[in-house]
């Protein structure tokens, strides 16, 4: 069935309080989608974002971003009042997240919001507890003695802690246990939430994807929770560090700084960890896109003392074993994964022998005049089209930034028109693909240049930042989205767009 889908980050959607949430504009983004003729609401992880704002970097890889807790559904049920909200700066754009802003003020109003429930905290809260404790208890003590040590990195607390010596934890656990409930109960209602959002959508047949990374933080409740796991020295150092090596964007490549899985250790206890981590995520997803596919077969990896990406090394990952794996206790999943950049013959098996849909991204198409992979007209019919990802600048900004030749040739071979609009002739390329599903960044539907680019790699700063506002959004769009699903076979809905 041929399908179609479009990428909207959940922190991108119109709010008054800074950043997008799990409220009225979710659900009307839904509505939205299904007068749009689409089946699919593509999202980027929702975890805790640390430093850097990256939803790549996390806390936590179960948790939910207390960001998108709406405040007007926590007045709705009287832990915030309207004037409570109204008395924080939630920064001075429609169009932009200022993070610095939301840190203290979402915050501080969510201290407010947990004065109230600890006066009234309902039964459903000590059972959301109990079913999430396998990840809750170990997040919530990290956040907790996070801001004790006033956000310091775990690898830099005090020795007892850092080591997790058990009288520490239980002292700990004693003296900030109301720090604890207060991220417990911050995950409790992002659940909450994120469950209504996620009914309502499927209720309207909206799906939605959802990003797994495949690396974790190195200041993260999973690696302090889980050190046996991560290529860590006696002293819960770093030895080694995920990266990208250099190429044609970087001449010294990328430095990640994530951790790296130690993949023996992982296989002896039958990926125990990957086992939970997918299992959630599956939960809280219809389906499940994986980062970095390629990481799987071989990795890229530096010392951690190293300053450039120069002199990795490529190791062996762990390949099929790692899916048959999870497949036998999980069952067959909905998973679509990440394939883009350089494919070695065995990064090609691995794809193809998982039988997982790989991503075509069609901007990467025209970067010579050679026969790519991701002209449209090489698709097998088992991928996942795109105009762009989260990494890629929006249509209308490569136009004005790729190099000339990219752009004539992108011109001719699309045959792009001012008049139509570049990016609609690029979606029409997607659309029209033979692609089982294409999907097309909010972005590019709204027609905005590079000021809405979402993440430029290896930049830190300036990123994840961009918002719609609730008038961009409009029935004339939908609609106009509507008939290309008709002409291109690709419409989910029946509802009379006339």
């Amino acid at each position: 069935m041929r399908t179609s889908g479009v990428l909207m980050p959940i922190s991108s959607l119109p709010s008054p309080y800074g950043i997008g949430t799990l409220g009225k504009a979710a659900c009307k983004f839904a509505d939205f989608l299904v007068r749009g003729g689409q089946k699919y609401w593509q999202i980027l992880p929702i975890c805790p974002t640390s430093y850097g704002d990256s939803p790549y970097q996390s806390f936590s890889s179960f948790a939910g971003n207390p960001y998108f807790i709406d405040p007007d559904i926590l007045c709705r049920d009287k832990l915030l009042t309207k004037a409570e909200c109204r008395s924080f700066d939630w920064g001075k754009s429609d169009d932009y997240v200022d993070y610095g802003v939301m840190y203290v003020s979402r915050y501080g109003l969510l201290r407010k919001a947990y004065k109230r429930f600890r006066k009234n905290t309902p039964d459903a809260f000590y059972t959301f507890c109990e079913e999430k404790k396998a990840w809750l208890d170990d997040y919530a003590l990290f956040m907790a003695l996070k801001d004790a040590n006033s956000g310091a990195a775990w690898f830099s607390w005090d020795r007892a802690l850092k080591f997790r010596k058990p009288e520490a934890l239980d002292e700990a656990k004693e003296t900030y246990a109301q720090d604890i409930e207060f991220y417990q109960m911050l995950q409790y209602l992002f659940f909450e939430q994120w469950e209504a959002v996620k009914g309502y959508a499927n209720e309207k047949g909206i799906e939605i994807i959802g990003d797994v990374p495949i690396y974790v933080a190195a200041d993260s409740a999973d690696v302090w929770a889980n050190p046996e796991l991560f290529y860590l020295d006696e002293e819960l150092e770093m030895i080694e560090l995920a990266c990208c090596p250099p190429d044609a964007f970087s001449a010294d490549g990328q430095l990640w700084g994530n951790p790296l899985f130690r993949w023996d250790v992982m296989k002896k206890d039958g990926y125990d960890w990957w086992t939970k981590r997918i299992a959630a995520m599956a939960e809280l997803y219809d389906i499940v896109r994986i980062d970095h596919f390629r990481g799987f077969d071989y990795y890229y990896a530096i010392a951690a003392w190293d300053k450039t990406a120069v002199k990795g090394v490529w190791k062996q990952g762990p390949g099929m074993d790692l899916f048959h794996v999870l497949e036998d206790k999980l069952g067959k999943l909905p998973i679509i994964v990440e394939d883009l950049g350089f494919l070695t013959p065995s990064v090609q098996k691995l794809l193809k022998d998982s039988g997982f849909p790989g991503m075509k991204v069609i901007q990467f198409a025209f970067d010579s005049r050679e026969d790519s992979d991701y002209l449209p007209h090489n698709y097998p019919t088992n991928c996942v089209v795109y105009t762009g990802t989260h990494d890629n600048d929006t249509v209308l900004g490569w136009m004005k930034s790729a190099p000339k030749a990219s752009v004539r040739f992108a011109k001719e071979y699309l045959n792009l028109t001012e008049e139509e609009g570049y990016n609609w002739g690029m979606m029409r390329a997607a659309w029209s693909s033979v692609a089982d599903l294409a999907i097309v960044p909010m972005q590019d539907l709204l027609g905005i240049d590079s000021r809405a680019r979402m993440n430029t790699p290896s930049t830190l700063g300036g990123n994840w930042m961009w918002r719609a506002t609730k008038e961009q959004i409009t029935g004339a769009l939908a609609k106009k989205l509507n008939r290309c699903m008709q002409m291109y076979g690709r419409c989910c809905t029946k509802e009379n767009m006339e």
